[in-house]
C-alpha cells in the first residue's frame, strides 16, 4: 500500500516533523524518515527542547563536558546544544534543500520566547541565531506578535529566512503577508537576490478548537439559552479550527494571484507557504489526524508531530481538501458569530497564551539545567 505520508506529495503538500533530538539525529531514525517517509523539513519549539534535554540521556556526555564551565550560562548551553542539533538536522536535509531548488529542506529554531514582545531583543537575537548557525537552509522562528512586525519586515530584507509562528487569525496572517511582501520589495529596490529568501507562516490549528469549543459547550449549556442553540453549539464543535485555515489558504491564494505578487515572482521571489501547525487532536472524540486529512492543498506545509506523524502514516486518508467548501467555511465562521462567540478575541487570547506556552518550558529547561550544574558541582566536591 502506498505511504500516506508520502502521498501529499502528489498534491503538493510538504512533510516536516515537528520534533527534534539528538538521538534522532545519530540513530540514523530522521535519515529514515526522509527516505522512507518523504520528510521535508523540520520544526522545534522550546517546548520540544525542554522534553529533549531534561527528559532523555541524548545530551549527558556533552552537558558533563559543559556545565563546570563558569563563563557559560544556562542559555548559552541549550544554545550550543541546539545550535549542533540544527546544523546536523539542516546539513541531512541539504540533498532535499537543493533537489527541491530551495523549496524545502529547512531547519527552524525558535528565538527565545522571553523576547517575543521586545522588537529589538528579537531582532538582535534572530541575527545572532542566523550567523550561528551557519547555514543557507535554516529559518529563524518568531513569534506573529505585534512588535514583531517590523522584525519580520526586516530580518526578510537582509536576507535572513524567517518561520512566523503562533498566527491564530486571518488578520494576523494578513500583516505577517504584507511584511514578507515590503521586505522583498526592498530587497530588489537595491537590486538583491529575492531568490534565497524563504519564509513559511506558521498557522495554528487545533488549538484554536481548543478554546473555541470550551466557548461552545458554555453558550450550549447555558440555562437561558434560546431554543436551538445547544444544537447549533454542538454541530460547530471542531469545525471552527478547520473553517479558519481553510479562509486564510483563500487569502493566500488571492495574494499570490496580484499583480504586485507577480512582480516579485518574475523576479525569482519564492511564496511564504502556509505552513499548518499545532496538526495534532487534542479532543479523544475527534479522529486522530482530522486536522492534517483536512487541510490537504498545493503550496502547503503541515508540520506533525511524532504521534501523528506515525497515525498518518498508518491510516491516513488522503485527498485535495484544503479548497473545498470554501462556502462551508464562511458559513461555519458566521454561525460562530450567530451565538455570540468571537473568533478575533479567542484568537488574540490564543497569541498570548501560546507565548506563555512556550515561554514557560524555555524557563523550565534553564532551570533544569542550572540545577543540573549545581548537582554535578556537589558531587565532584563531595566524591
Amino acid at each position: 500500500m502506498a505511504n500516506p505520508l508520502r502521498e501529499l506529495a502528489r498534491y503538493g503538500q510538504s512533510v516536516w516533523y515537528d520534533s527534534l533530538r539528538r538521538g534522532n539525529l545519530v540513530s540514523g531514525e530522521l535519515a529514515r524518515y526522509v527516505e522512507e517517509d518523504g520528510l521535508t523539513g523540520l520544526t522545534t519549539n522550546p517546548s520540544i527542547y525542554e522534553k529533549a534535554i531534561a527528559g532523555t540521556g541524548d545530551y549527558e556526555e556533552e552537558l558533563v563536558t559543559l556545565l563546570p564551565r563558569a563563563e557559560l550560562d544556562a542559555k548559552t548551553i541549550y544554545e550550543t546544544l541546539a545550535l549542533r542539533d540544527i546544523r546536523a538536522a539542516a546539513d541531512l536535509l541539504r540533498p532535499v534543500y537543493e533537489r527541491t531548488a530551495r523549496g524545502d529542506g529547512y531547519v527552524s529554531l525558535e528565538v527565545s520566547p522571553v523576547v517575543a514582545h521586545d522588537a529589538g531583543a528579537s531582532r538582535d537575537e534572530a541575527r545572532r541565531l542566523w550567523r550561528a548557525l551557519d547555514r543557507e537552509n535554516v529559518l529563524i522562528k518568531v513569534p506573529g506578535t505585534p512588535e514583531a512586525l517590523p522584525v519580520i519586515r526586516d530580518l526578510l530584507a537582509e536576507g535572513v529566512n524567517v518561520n512566523i509562528t503562533l498566527l491564530f487569525s486571518r488578520a494576523r496572517y494578513a500583516r505577517v503577508a504584507e511584511a514578507h511582501l515590503a521586505a522583498l520589495e526592498a530587497r530588489a529596490a537595491r537590486g538583491e537576490d529575492l531568490s534565497r529568501v524563504a519564509s513559511v507562516a506558521s498557522f495554528f490549528v487545533s488549538r484554536v478548537d481548543s478554546l473555541v469549543d470550551r466557548q461552545l459547550d458554555a453558550v450550549g449549556a447555558a440555562g437561558d439559552a434560546a431554543p436551538g442553540v445547544r444544537e447549533r453549539a454542538a454541530e460547530l464543535r471542531g469545525r471552527v479550527a478547520i473553517a479558519n485555515a481553510k479562509l486564510a489558504y483563500q487569502d493566500w491564494r488571492a495574494l499570490t494571484a496580484t499583480p504586485r505578487w507577480a512582480r516579485l515572482a518574475a523576479l525569482g521571489a519564492k511564496p511564504q507557504r502556509l505552513l499548518w501547525a499545532s496538526t495534532s487532536t487534542k479532543d479523544p472524540r475527534y479522529r486522530d489526524v482530522m486536522y492534517v486529512e483536512e487541510l490537504i492543498g498545493p503550496d502547503t506545509v503541515d508540520t506533525m508531530p511524532p504521534a501523528t506523524f506515525d497515525a498518518f502514516r498508518e491510516h491516513g486518508r488522503v485527498a485535495r481538501t484544503l479548497d473545498a467548501d470554501v462556502d462551508g467555511a464562511h458559513r461555519t465562521i458566521d454561525a460562530l458569530a450567530e451565538l455570540g462567540i468571537s473568533l478575533d478575541d479567542a484568537t488574540e487570547r490564543l497569541l498570548k497564551d501560546g507565548v506563555r506556552l512556550f515561554a514557560e518550558p524555555f524557563g523550565k529547561l534553564l532551570a533544569t539545567i542550572e540545577a543540573r550544574r549545581g548537582s554535578q558541582a556537589g558531587a565532584g566536591a563531595n566524591p
